[in-house]
């Protein structure tokens, strides 16, 4: 390294945030008991920002062969390969195994985005959803809009519905899809700013699609609260998000016809607002029933960490080194 240790030393405590012990023992705690061994090398990845992975996902509308070719040059592969039940064409996706960040791109009015950086985990509820063309879909909880961009890079529904309840969250969604979406396909598009909790009544059977990545505990930068008042009152309203993301669950079935197929995601480890929100609208919902994603895991396996002991409607991505992807919680459910 060409900086002097003083130096070197300044850049590494830019990048190192700092954790926050109230939550960092809250999760010890919790995740100790729901995930046993597997917990420590997960928070081994959690609490070390520098060796986090993002993935880049090429943006189909605005193809560039150069960036292609140089990201296979500097030691990128397609994160997802053969064996998938679903994994259309023009959806490129580039991981690599050393951790680092791509340069982002500026948001520039009437010039379309070339990739948009990710998680690469953030993925799965996509394939899970398993889109194609011409159908009606929503995706319920829709900002920053990472996961409605790869829904169009997977195909082009007939209707696509994006909600999202934040004012300022949705602002951040309008200027995504502006920044990759072509003005062509922009008519296909409805963003709206409803309380998801109420669309299944306002809408309802309408959709063939429903994807609820719902609000959660985001694990990931919950841990660096810079503020411990902010952390200490997250933890208290931690408790309450798990019935918030029912109400937002029983929302998207009311919105699915009969047939229609939902998934709902977190980045959450929790299993409070993970397997118990699914077995819950299991339990009081006749009209819905799990469906069988274990193919998509065993696919994805070679790339993602996966707990061990869910059901075959579920799955949930370990942050692991080297495979810093995660966590990610992904569940399917069919409407009859």
């Amino acid at each position: 390294s060409f900086l002097s240790p003083k130096l070197e030393n300044k850049t590494k405590g830019k990048l190192q945030k700092q954790i926050c012990r109230v939550v960092l023992d809250h999760f010890e705690k919790q995740y100790t008991a729901e995930l046993g061994n597997a917990w420590s090398s997960v928070r081994d990845v959690l609490t070390s920002p520098l060796c986090w992975q993002h993935s880049i996902l090429l943006n189909r509308f605005s193809p560039c062969t150069k960036l292609e070719n140089s990201l296979c040059v500097q030691g990128y592969h397609p994160a997802f390969q053969g064996g998938l039940p679903y994994l259309p064409a023009a959806l490129k996706c580039y991981i690599s195994r050393t951790p680092g960040r791509f340069p982002a791109q500026k948001h520039q009015a009437g010039k379309l985005k070339e990739y948009y950086l990710l998680n690469a985990a953030s993925l799965l509820p996509v394939l899970a959803l398993e889109v194609k063309d011409g159908e009606k879909v929503l995706d319920l909880c829709a900002a920053p809009g990472g996961k409605s961009v790869a829904i169009l890079q997977c195909a082009c529904p007939g209707w696509f519905h994006c909600n999202e309840y934040d004012a300022l969250r949705a602002r951040w969604l309008e200027e995504t899809i502006e920044s990759f979406i072509p003005e062509s396909l922009i008519n296909f598009i409805m963003v709206s700013k409803l309380d998801g909790r109420h669309i299944g009544d306002l809408k309802p059977e309408l959709y063939d699609k429903v994807l609820v990545d719902a609000p959660c505990s985001n694990d990931r930068s919950w841990l660096f609260s810079s503020d411990i008042h902010q952390a200490t009152l997250r933890l208290i309203q931690r408790k309450e998000l798990s019935y918030l993301q029912f109400q937002l669950l029983r929302s998207a079935v009311k919105a699915l016809r009969p047939g229609g197929c939902l998934v709902y995601s977190t980045c959450t480890l929790s299993k409070a607002e993970n397997s118990d929100v699914i077995n819950l609208i299991l339990n009081s919902c006749s009209n819905v029933m799990p469906v069988d994603i274990s193919e998509m895991g065993r696919a994805v396996s070679q790339e993602f960490t996966l707990l061990d002991g869910l059901q075959q409607h579920e799955l949930l991505v370990l942050p692991e080194r080297g495979r810093a992807w995660g966590p990610m919680y992904v569940a399917k459910l069919k409407k009859i």
